[in-house]
């Protein structure tokens, strides 16, 4: 390591003739072109230069849906699936290619977000709206290496604007089924070294019955407010905070029937760094710090004695800094070192009177990692990918994970793509140490592959491509449930021979998934754009026992979306949008059959002037009635329609 540093000034004064400015070591720098992507190397790169499948959808993809929710937005691209107990607010749990839900990593304003007092760690889609999005990206397939543990499904990346004028704005403004309003408002500009933005939205629906039987309906209310400011201090030095807070109120329905049960979501993501530019920006530095705050607490007012009935708390506090540096043209890398601390509390009440708070349970984690990728171009087109990673967890010890791959873009407008990668991911918190924890526990393992191509015609006008993918995961946590009298030492209570427990948490499963992603686009003319994708994924369950070959719960072998937007020569635009979903089954031992469905959309915008237009849109036209979670209703047929301005 030693020599390595001492050689650095050498290699960089040394190769000045044909060295290029580095990328900047950043999720959310700004794309100097509409063809760029951030997530796959934590640096703006091209996107044919991207080794894995990656989705991205900018700000005029994002306004064209007009989707509400992020969850709902991320279904329309390749590999994706969604199970919801219920309408917005619910618990949303999101999968990429078949992995758990926890095995995805979410990353807003750079920040990666995640919630250590839920059970598996990972984040909840609830509550996370369009709101002031500008791009957002889907990483497919593990990516541990850049994104360390929990990256094992892929990783979605959301970042907000900063504005590229001296002062702008926006607005939207929409109202619908159900009594849904949702109000969103955005101001920002650059005063000679400061550029800032700070946006904030309101949204309340009355919901339907979380429990597709139950009559009472349940509502949803969320307030989010959102801030960028960058300040340059001197030349090639600048510094950076961004935040984000919302606060969310969900009623939902007891396992028996209709109930007055609310939940109350707190969730805070805070970020400070300072970026410095070294050797003509041909090293790039970004020192940070993340800290992420999730309060959940559910209540019953039927319980006067006692009203509430869960209390959590998740919080990571994360030091980082990340380089980038151009060797020679064609030569860069990005490296880091990060340390993040995880804490949570958790309590639940009991189940009979007077229902009082058990002791809270408690833990902490640290994790320190160091990484490195070398990103190479040895030809015009070329482009070669390695990349290292260890990880030093205070109670896992050592792991050390790799990853590399190619992309090749030929003069006939073919893209071909090739990958390894490896994942870990550390048992939660809540496996360790709550009611139901096993500190014995060992990380999940994975490691996957794919292989793809795309061919473009008509200088992009048409283009077509697939992508093959293989993953095998290991040591996979579950949870076992105890029967009453049960003999399993792990069926007490930490520490007690006779204090009996519901289940504890263990490592027995292992998964296998592979599949295929076919994706495909057209520009028809100047007024006609299609574009559409189809997806087969086989997740299975390769643990020994019963459900060996099952298929894993709530995943669906089939999936496809396609859409056609007309744009009329004035600007206006209508379009029409449909989504496939095949069967599934709602349990591992694949007794519940879910059945598939098919949902259709029509969307429309019309300009009122130069910077206003009017939208309107109608989901699920047909009112299919369907389950993503057996028992549980969803929406039906909601129109919507509402102003939004750009200025």
């Amino acid at each position: 390591m030693s020599f390595r540093l001492a050689i650095l000034p050498f290699l960089l004064s040394s190769t000045a003739a044909l060295a290029q400015e580095a990328p900047r070591p950043d999720v959310t720098a700004p794309a100097p072109t509409d063809d760029i992507v951030v997530s796959a190397n934590r640096a703006p790169v091209a996107a044919d230069r991207v080794i894995a499948s990656v989705a991205v959808l900018d700000k005029a993809d994002i306004d064209r849906t007009q989707d509400l929710s992020v969850a709902d937005l991320l279904l329309r691209t390749p590999g994706v699936s969604l199970s919801r107990n219920g309408g917005y607010g619910t618990s949303t749990s999101l999968r990429i290619r078949g992995a758990e839900a926890d095995q995805t990593v979410v990353v807003i304003d750079g920040v990666k977000i995640n919630d250590p007092s839920s059970p598996g760690g990972g984040y909840n889609f609830a509550n996370l709206l369009i709101g002031d999005a500008a791009r957002i990206e889907v990483l497919r397939g593990p990516q541990s290496i850049l994104w360390g543990s929990q990256a094992i499904g892929g990783v979605v990346n959301i970042v907000t604007p900063l504005p590229a004028t001296a002062l702008e704005g926006s607005l939207d403004l929409e109202g619908g089924s159900r009594e849904t309003v949702s109000a969103r408002a955005a101001l920002g500009g650059n005063t000679g070294p400061l550029a800032w933005r700070i946006g904030a939205q309101t949204f309340a629906t009355d919901g339907i019955s979380a429990l597709a039987a139950g009559t009472e309906r349940d509502g949803y209310t969320n307030q989010n407010v959102q801030g960028r400011a960058v300040l340059t201090l001197a030349p090639g030095i600048s510094a950076d905070v961004r935040g984000s807070y919302a606060d969310g109120r969900n009623d939902f329905d007891g396992f028996g029937g209709d109930t007055p049960e609310y939940g109350l979501t707190r969730e805070f993501v805070g970020y400070a760094g300072l970026n410095i530019d070294l050797f003509d920006a041909r090293l790039r530095n970004r020192i940070g710090y993340g800290y992420t705050d999730t309060d959940r607490d559910n209540y019953d007012p039927s319980r006067p004695s006692q009203p509430q009935t869960f209390a959590a708390i998740g919080r990571n506090h994360r030091l980082e800094y990340q380089g980038a540096l151009a060797i020679v043209k064609g030569v860069d890398a990005v490296f880091g070192v990060e340390n993040e601390v995880s804490r949570f509390t958790t309590a639940s009440s009991d189940f009979s009177p007077p229902y009082t708070l058990a002791d809270p349970g408690t833990g902490r984690a640290e994790l320190t990692s160091v990484y490195g990728q070398l990103n190479l171009s040895p030809v015009d087109g070329l482009t070669l990918n390695g990349g290292v990673r260890h990880d030093d967890h205070s109670r896992f010890g050592r792991q050390t994970l790799f990853a590399g791959g190619a992309s090749w873009t030929l003069p006939t407008g073919t893209v071909l793509r090739a990958s390894y990668s490896e994942g870990f991911k550390a048992p939660t918190l809540y496996q360790l140490f709550s009611e139901y924890g096993n500190q014995a526990l060992a990380p999940e393992q994975a490691k996957g592959w794919e292989a793809g191509a795309e061919q473009r015609f008509m200088d992009g006008r048409f283009a077509i491509g697939g992508t093959y993918f293989e993953r095998r995961t290991r040591d996979q946590i579950i949870f076992s449930s105890c029967d009453v009298g049960a003999t399993d030492p792990l069926c007490f209570v930490p520490g007690s021979t006779t204090a009996q427990r519901f289940g504890y948490y263990q490592n027995v499963a292992r998964a296998f998934a592979r599949g295929v992603e076919a994706v495909g686009r057209a520009q028809l003319g100047r007024h006609l754009g299609i574009d559409g994708n189809y997806s087969w994924t086989l997740s299975e369950d390769r643990s020994p026992g019963s459900t060996l070959g099952n298929w894993l719960p709530r995943r669906p072998r089939d999936t496809a979306n396609l859409s056609a937007t007309y744009t009329f020569a004035e600007a206006g635009s209508l379009g029409v949008a449909a989504r496939w979903a095949g069967s599934s089954f709602d349990d591992a031992a694949n007794r519940t059959r879910l059945d598939g469905y098919t949902l259709v959309d029509l969307r429309g915008e019309l300009p009122l002037s130069a910077t206003v237009r009017l939208f309107a849109r109608v989901e699920n036209l047909f009112d299919e009635r369907y389950e993503t979670i057996a028992r549980y209703g969803t929406l039906g047929r909601s129109v919507y329609a509402g102003l939004r301005g750009r200025f």
